[in-house]
């Protein structure tokens, strides 16, 4: 079954992925830019400041745990990775670029692995770090398989202040051993190549260029006739000739020589080079955007996977993000595993799935590493509270609020909007609590709302409420929703366990958190490449 995995994709590599069971692995990875991705949510208030959360911290250190993977990779890795990384030790030194190459080489390793002996492997990254991984690379899979540095123009233009505008990423190809899969594909022809060669035009506007169709000094021949007139080797047999001629796909000469019109409208373009600046990065006004900083066009990964893939082939992407290889491989009718280290990531990802292709978790697709009961949401809440609090959200369908690790705790966890009369957006406050509770804390949601001007609260924790909980939420009162004078209890607490049973809050019909991905039409044709 296609998967979705919440985790460290080192652990779910090792644990959870047979060796040479993938056919493609795409990875996108940080890039040690040090820079914090945001991931941003579809804003109904007009807000901006508050609506970012860390995903996670682009940013990697010199520390004990870089120490511990580095020993790991001594102890496990074939020799040449061991030395090569004891090279990178003594040049580069310990600090941030090392702790960066320290994770990647432990994952690139896990990779091979699990890649088949026909696989590929497509490692994305930017001039930041990639003269590093490429020779990184070269020592895991080997100098010989090597395929392409793909140049990828993700942008027509950038300021940069004291420099070249940096406008492209780089995308690594390697495969596993030389009898990799392949198919071939194509790219358009550049707009001053089609001018200077389909310089002709039909009255109904197709444009052609002029092919020979003489076999003079062609390998193997041809097929010696008359043809109007004239007697030569052409190179195909009179059939062929009598039905192009009648399909209008001959014409001649001032000297009477026939040529072939080779259309432009039924050329396939020119086979892909290792440049790519026809396929343009996101932009604002891109109905395929969905906020996520990093998110790559689809076009981008239905070329890769057409490529280097069959129909059923399985294709792996450990850094999946907002799932766009996971979209275009459920595209191109390939099987998938997805894996992402935050429950933002992958509630996103199962809300994608759903706009574009109806797809339900359980039923078309299996999610692994989320709770699936209260004693799998302890654990949760006990190893990261922000994934706790993440994922608690995600049940509700709640947009994340504020980031607790930068800023001051304001009391807000995520919101609920919804539509109120007259077109007013209203909204409402979450509170999720994972360890004790007390009703302190509805007292504190309750004072919120009031700051906030929220109509509603939902108060979400682990453990179950008191009775004096419940009394101050019922002191709290009702909210009536003017379009249909239906009333609301304006704090309504729930319990995990609640959330398990099915049970979702009692409120007006809500806006949805993420902006909607667009639906993929199954009769529609596929991108030619």
């Amino acid at each position: 079954m296609n998967s979705l995995f919440y985790g460290d994709n080192l652990y779910i590599l090792r644990e959870h992925i047979l060796d040479d069971s993938i056919d493609l692995v795409y990875l996108d990875p940080p890039f040690n830019s040090k820079a914090d991705y945001n991931l941003l949510f579809k804003e109904q208030t007009g807000e901006s400041s508050g609506a970012q959360i860390t995903a996670f911290e682009d940013t990697w250190h010199w520390n004990e745990e870089a120490e511990r993977t580095f020993q790991d990779i001594v102890d496990t890795a074939p020799a040449g990775v061991v030395e090569m990384m004891t090279a990178f030790r003594r040049f580069v030194g310990l600090n941030d670029m090392m702790a960066y190459l320290t994770m990647m080489c432990v994952r690139l390793v896990e990779l091979r692995q699990v890649l088949k002996e026909t696989g590929s492997i497509y490692l994305h990254c930017d001039p930041t770090a990639s003269h590093y991984l490429k020779i990184l690379m070269d020592t895991v899979f080997g100098k010989d398989n090597f395929r392409n540095e793909i140049v990828w123009k993700r942008t027509s233009g950038h300021s940069d202040a004291k420099r070249y505008g940096n406008i492209h990423d780089i995308v690594l190809f390697y495969s596993k051993t030389d009898n990799r899969t392949w198919q071939q594909i194509f790219q358009k022809y550049d707009k001053s190549y089609t001018d200077q060669y389909y310089r002709y035009t039909d009255p109904d506007g197709r444009m052609w260029m002029s092919g020979d169709i003489g076999a003079a000094g062609l390998l193997g021949g041809g097929y010696t006739y008359e043809w109007k007139g004239i007697t030569r080797l052409w190179r195909c047999p009179i059939e062929t000739m009598e039905r192009l001629d009648k399909e209008g796909k001959i014409f001649y000469t001032k000297n009477g020589i026939p040529r072939f019109k080779r259309y432009l409208d039924e050329s396939k373009g020119i086979p892909c080079q290792d440049l790519w600046t026809d396929l343009e990065g996101l932009r604002s006004w891109h109905t395929e955007r969905l906020g996520y900083p990093t998110q790559k066009p689809i076009a981008l990964l239905e070329r890769i996977i057409s490529a280097s893939s069959n129909e059923g082939d399985t294709v792996l992407d450990p850094f999946c993000g907002c799932g766009t290889t996971i979209t275009a491989a459920q595209k191109l009718n390939r099987q998938w595993i997805g894996i992402d280290i935050t429950h933002l990531a992958t509630n996103l990802i199962k809300k994608r799935l759903k706009d574009m292709f109806d797809l339900e978790p359980k039923k078309d697709y299996q999610v692994l590493g989320e709770p699936e009961d209260l004693t799998g949401a302890e654990n949760l809440a006990n190893q990261n509270r922000y994934q706790f609090q993440w994922w608690a959200l995600s049940l509700i369908n709640a947009r994340p609020y504020g980031d607790k690790k930068k800023g001051k705790d304001t009391g807000i966890d995520g919101y609920i909007y919804f539509n109120e009369d007259m077109g007013k957006v209203a909204k409402g406050i979450v509170s999720v609590k994972s360890g004790n509770i007390s009703v302190r804390d509805i007292r504190d949601l309750g004072h919120v709302m009031d700051r906030e001007h929220a109509e509603l609260g939902v108060f979400l924790s682990l453990k179950e409420p008191t009775r004096d909980m419940v009394k101050e939420a019922a002191g709290k009162g009702l909210y009536r929703f003017k379009l249909t004078n239906k009333d609301y209890a304006r704090i309504q607490i729930l319990t995990i366990e609640d959330l398990f049973k099915g049970k979702k809050p009692d409120i007006p019909y809500r806006i949805s958190t993420y902006k909607k991905a667009e639906a993929i039409n199954p009769t529609t044709e596929r991108l030619d490449f």
